[in-house]
This record gives C-alpha cells, structure tokens and sequence, in this order.
C-alpha cells in the first residue's frame, strides 16, 4: 500500500465526525417531528418482543435481546407525556449509545437524516421546568420550512434532566 493510501485511510475518520457535527436522525412522535445527533444512532430496528420489568417508570417498556445484548427501551411517546398508543409495523425501536450504555428508543416512525447547520438552530421558548416534551428539547432547527425539535438523549434518559448544567445539555 503507497504512504498516499495510507494517509488517505488515517484521514477519512476525521472527515467522518465533521459530515456527522450537522446530521440528524428525525423521527415522529404525534404531530411533532424530533431530531437526534446522528453521532448518537447505532442502529434502527423493527419493533420486538419486549420483556417488562416490575416497577419501572411507565415509559421504560422494558429490555430487548439485541442479538445476545440486553438493551432497555423507553417509549419516547409516554417518556414526552403523550397517549400511549399500540405499536404498528411503522413503529421501530431506535438504538442509540449514550454514555457507553445502549439504550432503545420506541418511536412512531423514522423521517429522515437531515443537515442541520448550527446557524439554522434556535433556543426553545423558555417555559416552566419539567413541563412535558418541552424540558427535552435544546434547540430547534428549521429545515425546508419545518421545524424539527432538537433533543439530546441524555435528557430523555435521567430522571431529572435540571441535574445536568444547562451548559452541558446545549453542546
């Protein structure tokens, strides 16, 4: 292999993490539509058998066996204190790494990745902490003319998102 190929292999990660700084997964949940870093998504998959576990919050469902992995899954509709409503062949289960910790997302249906550059994002509307969807949404980006709602998964993952620093959910 030429030094010219080698540096070209030794390159292509950093050009990798720069096309990700702008992309989002975007998904719906009701009328809104979301978006998730894309650094975030290892995978997407079908909805499946889930095991419940005793006592959990209502919007963890329970665990999945991703091939030999146990991952928890958190339905994003009840998690944003919407209805509940039954699962369907557009349901998927989106697996994200937070933290080093797989964890599954159950969403109504996948939209699209989307570029959404940092200028064309803007804070939420300030309103009451801890008030439904909105305590999980960091910004929003306009694409096309729509508006997606930009959420970090660690928020939709602790109990009490006010105890990450403001600074630390907005990066």
């Amino acid at each position: 292999m030429s030094d010219m190929e080698d540096q070209d292999k030794m390159e292509a990660p950093v050009q990798d993490s720069n096309k990700q700084k702008d992309r989002f997964m975007t998904f719906k949940c009701g009328d809104e539509y979301y978006g998730i870093a894309i650094s975030y998504v290892e995978e997407i998959t079908t909805i499946q058998s889930i095991t419940e576990v005793p006592q959990m919050e209502p919007f963890v469902k329970g665990l999945i066996n991703l091939r030999g992995k146990i991952v928890p899954v958190i339905d994003v509709r009840i998690r944003f204190g919407k209805e509940p409503i039954p699962y369907n062949d557009r349901t998927c289960i989106m697996i994200l790494k937070v933290k080093d910790t797989l964890i599954g997302l159950i969403i109504d249906t996948i939209s699209e990745v989307v570029n959404i550059p940092a200028e064309e994002i803007v804070s939420p509307p300030k309103g009451e902490k801890g008030n439904g969807a909105d305590r999980f949404v960091y910004g929003i980006g306009k694409v096309d003319g729509q508006v997606k709602l930009l959420i970090k998964p660690e928020t939709l993952i602790f109990d009490s998102p006010e105890e990450e620093s403001e600074e630390e959910i907005c990066e």
